[in-house]
């Protein structure tokens, strides 16, 4: 397949499952703290095992289960799902079996429910290969690949740019009403690759790969104002819409993206990290500022002018920054970590001051 050639993972072989090693840390201080953790991980578990088993989500006060929202209106278990692989981690298997259960018996994917493309890649397709990777049940393989099948139908657009919601039963595809233009979002149709380029590798079948690397090579070939990538690109036309460029909500996750593609390849995907190299240069030079009190923080660039706002949702780039300080540029490496370090301060000060 033309994947080998693009190098998206490692030249070793993928399907050797991860597992995870045991063992307790000699500091009784982290010992302490992990165990508060986990006792957490399990408080919200029963309760939801409790109170809202096999809808999305839990209302915690009301003690209801809650499935209207970005999953769709079906009960489709988003948190048994989402929570698989953090509950095989902390070593509870017995919830662990508890969830693979429900999803061996109920997990349907045919149903009439429109979802978020996005949402349900990250956190379903995203959480059922991690649960397949840490335990070799095949349960969880199969169960990605039936959803992933599901999603393609929101790739046959004009331009390949999938839409932002897909009903599952019909293939129907429509963007948020909200969006500029008509658009689809950065942050979403450019969070796909990881676990598209996995499917492929896991099933043999290269259109997942074929679908995320479309993307890649489509928006390599546009015109970027000031370097920039926009949030909004129509599906339609393959024009970008509004000129609003930002780290936070709705870009966030695509550079994020960028980088851990190049990791995943062993750093072989030298495509990815130029890429990606080349967008935070640009986010340098014309979003990150310091404020008359000292902190650094990213802005956001619209319409030709820079916003001087840092939305939540940004404070991931510290963490961003310092993981892409190894294999940056010559001379590089010591700037992008202490940018990282001024980045998370500045989120911590926020929180601090008010």
């Amino acid at each position: 397949m033309k994947m080998r050639e693009n190098k998206p993972l490692p030249p070793v072989p993928v399907l050797n499952l991860v597992g995870i090693n045991g063992g307790d840390p000699e500091d009784n201080d982290i010992r302490k703290k992990r165990e508060k953790i986990k006792e957490m991980m399990k408080h919200a578990w029963d309760n939801y095992r409790m109170y809202g088993w096999g809808h999305n989500e839990l209302r915690p006060i009301a003690r209801k289960g809650h499935s209207t929202n970005i999953f769709g209106s079906s009960q489709m278990g988003a948190t048994i799902v989402d929570a698989l692989d953090t509950l095989y981690i902390m070593g509870l298997h017995d919830e662990f079996r508890d969830g693979q259960k429900w999803i061996e018996d109920n997990l349907d994917f045919s149903v009439n429910s429109e979802v978020s493309v996005f949402e349900v890649n990250i956190r379903f397709i995203g959480g059922l290969l991690a649960a397949y990777y840490l335990s070799g049940e095949e349960i969880f393989k199969i169960k990605a690949v039936q959803l992933a099948e599901k999603l393609l139908p929101a790739f046959n657009t004009p331009t390949g740019i999938p839409w932002a919601m897909v009903n599952l039963k019909s293939g129907v595809g429509r963007n948020w009403g909200w969006a500029s233009a008509g658009s689809s979002i950065l942050a979403e149709f450019g969070t796909l690759h990881m676990e598209f380029v996995h499917l492929s590798y896991l099933t043999g079948n290269p259109v997942y790969f074929k679908k995320v690397m479309h993307i890649r090579k489509l928006l390599q070939k546009m015109d970027r104002p000031n370097g920039l990538y926009p949030n909004y690109l129509n599906p339609r036309t393959g024009r970008w819409g509004q000129y609003h460029t930002s780290v936070g909500g709705l870009g966030d996750s695509f550079y994020e993206y960028l980088l851990k593609a190049w990791l995943m390849s062993d750093k072989t995907d030298h495509e990815a990290r130029k890429m990606y190299d080349d967008a935070i240069e640009a986010i340098e030079k014309h979003l990150i500022k310091k404020s008359r009190g000292g902190l650094i923080f990213i802005g956001e660039w619209k319409n030709g002018h820079l916003e001087k706002k840092m939305g939540h949702l940004a404070c991931f780039a510290g963490g961003m920054f310092a993981l892409g300080a190894d294999g940056s540029r010559t001379d590089k490496a010591g700037h992008y970590l202490e940018l990282g370090a001024e980045i998370a301060r500045t989120c911590h000060e926020s929180y601090d001051r008010t």
